[in-house]
């Protein structure tokens, strides 16, 4: 740490407007010309990508003039303590937290920044979510949508979370408060509603946008980490994102802070979701691709029909029995009559036959060896849920049919092998009935 000639040492300290979690280290000034405290940034780097500091305040204007005033050493860039309305906490210096700070344990400030949280919403933040839950629900029904807006890593969050709602059937979209600006606050309608994420709560760029809104018709809701900031009390609601301290070792970048943004909007998402009555199957027409595609799937989306269905009559004799299943390449086939099932056959009903009666096995009939009590399925349950009544069952095919039962018209047949990329977790829901008289035989027999 550098420490100036013209004093004897130099301290770190906590400094806030309003919230207890942006670090910076404070020198006490010798110069005549400055009769207050002077913050000094220990990087410069962040001076350089942040050069507003708190944008449209006069510490910021006083950080554009910093050139103009005498040259200082280059990595350390002076402020007025005052400007900031900042009151100095001292703290460990940046330097021995960094050599104790383990991975492990700048993950544990961050799971610590969740406790937070949820004890907050254990707490006094529950009444204000559950009504703007209740909002977001609402304003759904009614066609509105919910736009969410942020800049910086708020902004990255603010994409996260409308990606979120949006996935979950909550109409939402992400709103650059910067291309607001220049027109696209046509984005917003009469009765949206405007989630504005910013943890200082005087974000520049957002807080330009608060005298159109009323306007428009929008109801702003915010996350902040200052419930008395510009942007909190301008909102119909506010939810507090605060956090102890940072993971970052200059309590600068936000990390703690974001990952608790995340996870209030996650947890806003799924409960809006809850009461708008968002289904697995909904969840599903909206991931019809990849790995969630897959396991979302539904029986008849998967089940082998028409020409590619197995079927033999009752009166078929073992030889065409054999020709039909070796073509359709399913191991099985079914066994109906004007369109109704009887019965099915499968290669182990086949093989056991084989070994009962020998050669005499080929001068019987599929109704003679049919199994007339097969398991059967309707078209709708998801694919993980029949590939778990596969497995709990032990065989490889169902026969699907309109209804799942026997009574009803023959649609497909579901092999195990169509499910083989799908995850064997079944959903939440409960396994869907099938049909059945008597028990099935086992080794392989439907």
């Amino acid at each position: 740490m550098w420490t100036p000639a013209h004093t004897n040492s130099a301290t770190t300290t906590t400094i806030a407007p309003k919230t207890p979690n942006r670090r910076i280290q404070v020198l006490p000034s010798a110069r005549a010309t400055h009769t207050a405290p002077c913050i000094v940034y220990c990087c410069d780097f962040f001076l350089d990508c942040h050069p507003n500091v708190i944008p449209g305040t006069e510490a910021s204007r006083a950080c554009a003039a910093a050139s103009a005033k005498p040259p200082r050493p280059p990595a350390l860039k002076l402020l007025p303590l005052h400007l900031l309305g900042f009151s100095p906490t001292p703290m460990t210096d940046s330097t021995q937290l960094a050599d104790a700070a383990s991975p492990a344990d700048l993950v544990r400030i961050e799971a610590q920044a969740l406790l937070e949280l949820a004890g907050r919403l254990d707490g006094p933040q529950l009444r204000a979510f559950d009504h703007v839950a209740g909002l977001l629900a609402e304003k759904a029904r009614d066609g509105h949508r919910t736009v969410v807006t942020g800049v910086g890593k708020s902004g990255l969050i603010a994409r996260k979370i409308a990606a979120t709602l949006v996935s979950t059937g909550t109409p939402a979209q992400f709103l650059h408060p910067g291309e607001a600006l220049h027109g696209d606050l046509g984005i917003l309608n009469h009765g949206d509603i405007l989630l504005a994420l910013s943890y200082s709560g005087e974000t520049e760029e957002l807080l330009r946008l608060l005298p159109v809104l009323p306007r428009l018709g929008v109801t702003l809701i915010s996350f902040c980490g200052c419930l008395t900031s510009t942007l909190a009390t301008a909102s119909a609601h506010t939810l507090d994102v605060s956090v102890s301290r940072e993971a970052c070792t200059h309590q600068l970048a936000p990390t703690a802070s974001t990952t608790a943004m995340l996870a209030l909007g996650d947890a806003l998402a799924i409960d809006v979701s809850r009461r708008l009555h968002f289904k697995a199957r909904d969840f599903a027409e909206l991931h019809p691709g990849g790995q969630l595609g897959r396991r979302l799937a539904t029986v008849k989306q998967l089940m082998h029909s028409g020409d590619a269905l197995p079927q033999v009559s009752p009166t078929t004799p073992m030889t065409e029995i054999i020709h039909e299943m070796s073509a359709k390449r399913l191991g099985m086939t079914t066994v109906q009559q004007n369109g109704k099932l009887l019965g099915v056959l499968s290669d182990g009903d086949l093989r056991r036959l084989l070994e009962r009666d020998g050669p005499g096995a080929f001068h019987k009939t599929a109704a003679e060896v049919m199994n007339p009590h097969p398991r059967l399925i309707a078209p709708e349950p998801f694919a993980v849920d029949a590939l778990a009544l596969m497995e709990q069952h032990k065989i490889t095919a169902l026969v699907v049919t309109e209804d799942g039962t026997a009574t009803s018209p023959v649609l497909g047949v579901l092999h195990l092998h169509d499910l083989w990329e799908v995850a064997p977790q079944t959903t939440q829901a409960p396994a869907p009935k099938i049909k059945h008289i008597d028990p099935p035989g086992d080794d392989g027999r439907l």
